[in-house]
């Protein structure tokens, strides 16, 4: 499923005498819609990357709103796409949804030991210190380079983009719309790592990647962005309030920011709920549907 009336794809562009720039591993039928999982070169990371992308029915007639999902810490493109329960409401919304990977890949790409370093952990930004910056810049993949593949070789409106996120990937969420408010109508976030440069979740990472220079970090950190800049529309943010590591994420500093600025929204604590995905899954409607309101 490609741009409306045209067939794309590899085997199209190359008919064509285009150079073959998105390769289709997987596409299944899903609520009416199609997803799809591609790969292709990437200028930014200079590796291949990988990404997920759900296509409502609607796509065959015209471009259609599009919700950018940004994973968490260990995550590929795979773990939303089969665990978030995205696609029917999507479907339902007549809305796309993107899942990026979180990192770049392959064996010439620097890599930690540590779970929370390295790949698996790109942490939304553009590395400007050795090993990583060869590789990883994940900020130009996600706000520059892949909107702009995927808007022209699929039928999503680049007029019409939100984007969300779970722990990592909503602090990359929130720290790209709040950078970028003219690209992105909507944002939302589950759990996300609301103030990094004050935690493990964040200095160790903000270091690795950016160097020591504090001041850097701080277009990184949702919390510091909120309270300098806001965002012009409403937020929407939610944290399970038996998350079991909500000692990194700091969900409170952000709260405060949010009111300290009255910061239209809502940040709501849900009783009960952890980190997992099926927290994610539980509140998965009211994001998409929250989106696709804005979108329209």
């Amino acid at each position: 499923m490609g741009l409306v009336g045209r067939r794309t794809g590899p085997q199209y562009l190359a008919e064509k005498g285009h150079d073959v720039t998105i390769e289709t591993l997987s596409e299944n039928r899903s609520f009416g819609g199609t997803q799809g999982v591609y790969r292709h070169k990437s200028q930014s990371t200079g590796t291949d990357m990988t990404f997920a992308l759900f296509l409502p029915e609607e796509a065959q007639h015209g471009r259609v709103p599009v919700l950018w999902y940004l994973s968490g810490l260990t995550c590929t493109h795979e773990n939303a796409m089969t665990k978030a329960a995205a696609q029917e409401w999507c479907a339902e919304a007549g809305i796309a949804i993107v899942f990026p990977d979180t990192s770049p890949r392959g064996d010439e790409v620097a890599d930690d030991e540590a779970y929370d370093l390295g790949k698996g952990a790109g942490f939304y930004v553009n590395a400007t210190q050795d090993p990583w910056k060869p590789h990883y810049q994940m900020w130009q993949y996600i706000v520059h380079e892949l909107p702009e593949l995927v808007s022209d070789n699929f039928a999503i409106d680049r007029d019409a983009m939100g984007i969300t996120g779970h722990s990592m990937g909503g602090h990359g969420a929130l720290t790209i719309a709040m950078t970028h408010p003219d690209r992105y109508r909507s944002v939302s976030a589950f759990s996300p790592i609301a103030n990094p440069t004050e935690s493990d979740w964040g200095r160790k990472q903000l270091s690795a990647y950016l160097g020591e220079d504090r001041a850097t970090w701080r277009a990184h950190d949702a919390t510091i962005l909120m309270t300098e800049r806001g965002y012009p529309g409403e937020v929407l943010i939610d944290q399970g309030s038996e998350d079991q590591f909500l000692d990194l994420l700091k969900p409170e500093a952000l709260a405060q920011a949010m009111m300290a600025r009255r910061q239209p929204g809502q940040f709501r604590m849900q009783p009960g709920y952890d980190h997992s995905y099926f927290f994610v899954q539980t509140f998965m409607a009211d994001h998409i549907l929250w989106h696709a309101e804005r979108l329209a």
